[in-house]
């Protein structure tokens, strides 16, 4: 997410240092603080001005350089430049509440060696411990933890702004997130999703003002089971819950795939109370769910037969 010389850079800019004296301050090349700025630059975190024929640079006053800042003032002592880099801040994105190796590894969807090495290097410097085998922050170390969080919704925010300055974040991760917007995305990386997207599935439904799009560089299409809980992300009520019984009563979704997408995005419950639904046709104790007849009346006006 950050570069070591980003955060050095970050940690170290008094308001209005110029290049050249950030450099010093840092034992680095003018050349290579001056990379590292335009990239603090492009992700909204710093900003620079100009006086005369030299640049100064000025921190942001975004949240995630306050709590930064803040945590490398607090503790001087420790190298956070050298600490947060690599995998670190994915990581501990993650340690929001005591969590195992596997626990961070499935979330954060790397190797258990990857977390493992990460939380070593905190355990090693006393910032992190362990009880139980899972892990949690020592004291108010959990400050990181807010950085990370507070970070990446900046980068999100600032990553959707540019495309959308009205847009709103619905649901974000360390890496993705689903946004609601006024106008059309047709940018890398922002995939369509919510009502729009089920008529790629030969489902059309009467559409609203807002588009939806969920931000994955990973991802190349919303399948079907991330729809459904995209949809239901944007919202939980009746109607959306019946447009998703439609799309899983009418395309073939993987249930493995679709429990591990709940899990993700906080649907469990609901999904759960979907597929039991479906199962039993409608024997469901859920007020937000159709009659069982309604649901079939529905299902034969969009032609799928259950």
């Amino acid at each position: 997410m950050l570069r070591r010389i980003e955060l050095e850079a970050l940690s170290t800019v008094d308001r209005g240092d110029t290049i050249s004296e950030l450099a010093t301050k840092l034992d680095h090349s003018e050349s290579y603080l001056s990379r590292a700025v335009g990239d603090l630059v492009e992700k909204g975190l710093v900003y620079t001005e100009r006086d005369g024929r030299r640049k100064r640079v000025v921190p942001s006053d975004a949240r995630a350089v306050e709590r930064y800042r803040d945590l490398v003032r607090q503790h001087s002592h420790i190298e956070f430049p050298e600490l947060l880099t690599g995998k670190a801040l994915e990581v501990l994105y993650y340690l929001d509440q005591p969590r195992t190796v596997s626990e961070i590894a499935d979330r954060s969807d790397n190797y258990r060696n990857t977390v493992n090495r990460v939380l070593k290097r905190f355990r090693d410097r006393g910032l992190v411990g362990t009880a139980d085998g899972r892990y949690e922050f020592n004291a108010d170390f959990d400050r990181i933890h807010e950085f990370a969080r507070e970070l990446a919704h900046h980068l999100h925010r600032h990553r959707l702004e540019a495309v959308a300055p009205k847009g709103t974040i619905l649901w974000e991760d360390y890496d993705e997130f689903l946004a609601q917007a006024e106008t059309e995305i047709d940018a890398e990386a922002f995939h369509e999703t919510g009502l729009a997207r089920f008529a790629a599935f030969d489902l059309q439904f009467l559409l609203t003002g807002h588009r939806y799009y969920v931000y994955s560089e990973e991802l190349d299409a919303v399948s079907p089971a991330e729809l459904c809980c995209h949809t239901l992300l944007i919202d939980e009520g009746s109607r959306h819950r019946s447009y998703c019984l439609l799309l899983l009563s009418h395309v073939d979704v993987d249930e493995e795939d679709l429990r591990e997408q709940a899990v993700k995005y906080g649907l469990e419950d609901v999904i759960d109370a979907l597929l039991q639904y479906l199962e039993t046709q409608g024997e469901v104790e859920d007020d937000r769910l159709l009659a069982w007849s309604e649901f079939q009346k529905l299902a034969g006006e969009y032609k799928i037969e259950r």
